[in-house]
């Protein structure tokens, strides 16, 4: 893959890679650089809040407001300038989101300024020690086929991420913290995992969130507002991004920023940014692990999703699996093991021990125009057409918008 000429810092990393034709090297996340990890510390420190500071440099500010669209991500901005003109023409330098490049990974980010491998949410599904399905993380229940269970009693969030927010942090040294978006998300599993620290403000829709946000930041005192707006990530999901429903969609994120941008006080810096990019994935490009028993040889729990696997493997299987996935998928994909994995830096600079055993025995990221299903479990998640979490520049690189 090539370098982005906007900013992924392609480092290949230590590790023995399958053999035959060269490969392209994975981009590594610049974690404690220009990362989603990075950017509320950084906000925080440009409202001068004591004791927490980021590298993200950004002008001091009496109120920041915090958008946060999911799907938006910098490379589908640039090819799409011209539909979202606002957004366009107030970015940065954009961002990286860290792996994989999932909501639940990027919000976990977001709010507690820890890579992957310190948070603890490695992806949109995990598989905890000892369980035979994986964690719906944005669900916070068993993902598949099956019962529906609330998993919040069996598996509380804060125990599950015990590291505290950077709301928390901001509370304590007296920053106002408010967080906007729906209601049904206000005592998630996974807003209490990497969210929990502020009020939260019910909001229908995007307008609403719009009028709720510009309400909350003008609030007295230094202010923190985070909000969130779901519905691009969604069009692009079922419709894909090439899809003129995406588009307009993108039109109308635009139209409500900048109307958003009219209706904040003078001190107030607004800050757009996305959780992860898209790619569209065409049906021929998905690899059913139900129609390949060479892969699935061996295989417990799939965990993550089609472009970014935790493979959690047999006793003993480790070795067998690696190796089948890497001859099978190794031209489209970055297969590795989990030590690998974690000594390159792709979860971060650093894995807990706590965390290790949530990350696959395998890791396979995509590259190419590929990903890993399994319709038996996966169900709809296996017919969506647009599809994110792996290393590439369009799933990685998420903007910055400083208005």
């Amino acid at each position: 893959m090539e370098r982005s000429r906007r900013g992924v810092g392609a480092a290949e990393e230590a590790g023995s890679a399958p053999a035959g034709p060269a490969l392209p090297a994975p981009p590594l996340p610049r974690y404690g650089e220009r990362s989603l990890a990075d950017l509320v510390p950084s906000l925080l420190g440009a409202l001068g809040t004591r004791g927490i500071r980021g590298p993200i440099a950004l002008e001091p500010a009496r109120r920041v407001l915090l958008l946060v669209v999911d799907g938006l991500g910098e490379a589908l901005l640039d090819r799409h300038a011209a539909l979202a003109p606002f957004l366009a023409a107030h970015r940065r330098e954009p961002l990286t989101c860290g792996f994989p490049s999932t909501t639940a990974a990027s919000l976990g980010s977001l709010g507690t300024g820890l890579p992957p491998g310190e948070h603890g949410l490695p992806g949109y599904t995990v598989c905890l020690p000892g369980q035979e399905r994986a964690l719906n993380v944005l669900r916070w229940e068993w993902y598949g086929r099956g019962p529906t269970v609330d998993l919040r009693d069996r598996f509380p969030p804060e125990t599950l991420q015990p590291e505290r927010t950077a709301f928390e942090r901001a509370s304590s040294a007296g920053v106002g913290v408010s967080l906007v978006g729906t209601g049904t998300f206000a005592r998630s599993g996974l807003t209490r995992a990497v969210l929990r620290g502020g009020r939260w403000v019910a909001a229908h829709g995007l307008a609403d969130v719009i009028m709720e946000a510009a309400r909350a930041v003008a609030a007295p005192g230094p202010q923190l507002v985070y909000a969130y707006h779901a519905e691009l990530d969604g069009v692009g999901h079922v419709r894909g991004v090439a899809s003129e429903a995406w588009h307009l969609h993108l039109r109308l994120v635009d139209r409500a920023v900048e109307a958003l941008a009219e209706r904040l006080p003078a001190d107030c810096r607004l800050v757009v940014t996305g959780d992860h990019g898209m790619v569209d994935l065409a049906d021929e490009g998905k690899v059913d692990l139900d129609d390949a028993p060479d892969l699935r040889a061996g295989v417990l729990v799939l965990a993550g999703e089609p472009r970014a696997r935790h493979v959690h493997v047999e006793e003993g299987a480790a070795a067998d699996v690696l190796a089948a996935w890497r001859e099978l998928l190794g031209a489209a994909m970055w297969i590795r093991s989990r030590d690998e994995a974690i000594a390159a830096g792709w979860f971060g600079p650093r894995t807990l021990d706590r965390v290790r055993p949530r990350i696959g025995d395998v890791v396979a990221a995509a590259f190419g125009p590929v990903g890993v299903v399994q319709r038996t479990v996966d169900g709809p998640l296996a017919r969506l057409i647009g599809h994110h979490g792996s290393l590439t520049a369009d799933e990685q690189l998420v903007p910055l918008v400083v208005v």
